[in-house]
C-alpha cells in the first residue's frame, strides 16, 4: 500500500465517520418531529345545525366547511375556491352570512348554523328557493346553495337597515335597486353568469315580503 492509498483510505474513513455522526445526531430529531406531527389536537364543539344539536370531536384545524361536509354529511354547502373568494360555501351563523371555508369549526361553540338543507325541503321550499327555480337563477347549480343563503341574508340586512357600499341615501327604504343587490351579492360568484336571474329572484321575494 503506497502513501496515496493511505490518504484515500483516511479520506474515506473520515467521510464515513462524519456521515455516521450526522445520522446519529439527526435521527432522534427526526423521530421527535415525526412524533409531534402525529399528535393532533382535538376539541369538542357543540353547535346547532339546522335546528338540531350536535357535539363534534374535531381536529382544531378543521374548518366549518369541512365539519359540515365531512362530519355532518351536509354536502349542500359547496367547496369552491376554499379561499373565501367565490361564496359557494356561504352559510348562516346566528342569522349572518359567512364563508364557511374561512372559519374554524372550534370558533362556533354554541352557535346556530343554517345550511341550504335547513332553509327548506323538497316538500316545503323556502320562498327564495322557489324564486330561484321560477327565474332560473342557476345553471350548473354548484354556486346555488351559497347564492341562496347569501340572498336570504341580504334581505335580512336590508330589513335591518344595513347599508351597502353603493347606498347613496342611507335613509331610503327599501334598498332594493339593482346596484344595491348586485353589490350586496358581489361576494358570490356564478361562473355560469346567471346574475340577472338571481337579482330577479331576490327582487321578487323582497317585493312579496314587503
Amino acid at each position: 500500500m503506497d502513501q496515496n492509498d493511505s490518504v484515500n483510505i483516511s479520506r474515506r474513513g473520515f467521510i464515513a465517520a462524519t456521515a455516521g455522526t450526522a445520522a446519529a445526531i439527526t435521527a432522534p430529531l427526526q423521530a421527535t418531529a415525526q412524533a409531534a406531527t402525529r399528535v393532533e389536537a382535538t376539541a369538542a364543539v357543540n353547535v346547532e345545525v339546522n335546528g338540531k344539536p350536535h357535539r363534534l370531536q374535531l381536529d382544531t384545524r378543521t374548518t366549518l366547511l369541512d365539519a359540515l361536509r365531512e362530519h355532518l354529511h351536509l354536502t349542500g354547502t359547496k367547496k369552491g375556491c376554499d379561499q373565501g373568494q367565490c361564496g359557494a360555501c356561504t352559510v348562516l351563523v346566528n342569522g349572518r352570512r359567512i364563508n364557511a371555508c374561512l372559519s374554524l369549526a372550534v370558533m362556533h361553540e354554541g352557535d346556530r348554523i343554517t345550511t341550504i338543507e335547513g332553509l327548506g325541503t323538497p316538500a316545503k321550499l323556502h320562498p327564495m328557493q322557489q324564486a330561484f327555480i321560477k327565474h332560473d337563477g342557476y345553471q350548473c347549480g354548484y354556486c346555488t346553495p351559497g347564492q341562496i343563503c347569501s340572498a336570504v341574508a341580504v334581505l335580512t340586512e336590508i330589513d335591518s337597515g344595513v347599508p351597502s357600499h353603493v347606498s347613496a341615501d342611507l335613509s331610503a327604504r327599501p334598498l332594493l335597486s339593482n346596484d344595491e343587490l348586485r353589490e350586496r351579492m358581489s361576494g358570490n360568484i356564478c361562473r355560469c353568469g346567471a346574475y340577472p336571474n338571481i337579482i330577479a329572484a331576490i327582487t321578487e321575494v323582497a317585493g312579496g315580503k314587503a
